[in-house]
């Protein structure tokens, strides 16, 4: 039972330490260097797959914190059974822009996300995540909510 437990510990860290806290010097502590990673980003059409796990939680954090200064990843749930974590998350933060895709609005989000971690030799190996994208830009007013008029 302990294994589960520092399982779900690892997974913690990841959400606090690097998108909380910033403490990307320790992703080598979280993240193995031979990391599968299957999330697409947001307009995303292919998985990255095969990645240098450190180096790719911390292009993740500052790509995701230059458009969003203040984000905030809060763990509500977690889950583990044999070597498999899935965390329930509510990411909060502004959208400030520094991406091309999508002009600065400088309106705010809350959105629920899940994410699934496969855990190898006390180390974070793969990832997948399940996003509201939709509703997110909805809310930073990129896309108007079908019905409704444009504010």
């Amino acid at each position: 039972m302990s294994d589960l437990n520092e399982n779900k510990a690892l997974v913690r860290r990841y959400f606090e330490e690097f998108f909380n806290d910033r403490a990307l010097d320790r992703t080598a502590e979280v993240c193995a260097a031979d990391y599968l990673e299957h999330a697409l980003a947001p307009f995303g059409d292919t998985e990255p797959g095969a990645v240098d796990g450190p180096e790719h939680a911390r292009k993740t954090v500052a790509w995701l914190t230059d458009q969003y200064p203040d984000l905030r990843m809060d763990v509500e749930a977690m889950v583990a059974e044999d070597d498999l974590v899935a965390a329930r998350i509510l990411s909060t933060g502004t959208y400030t822009g520094g991406t091309h895709v999508v002009p600065p609005t400088g309106k705010g989000f809350s959105s629920r996300q899940t994410h699934w971690f496969r855990v190898r030799d006390g180390k974070l190996a793969e990832h997948w995540a399940t996003r509201d994208d939709l509703r997110t830009m909805i809310q930073l007013g990129v896309i108007q909510p079908p019905g409704r008029p444009a504010a």
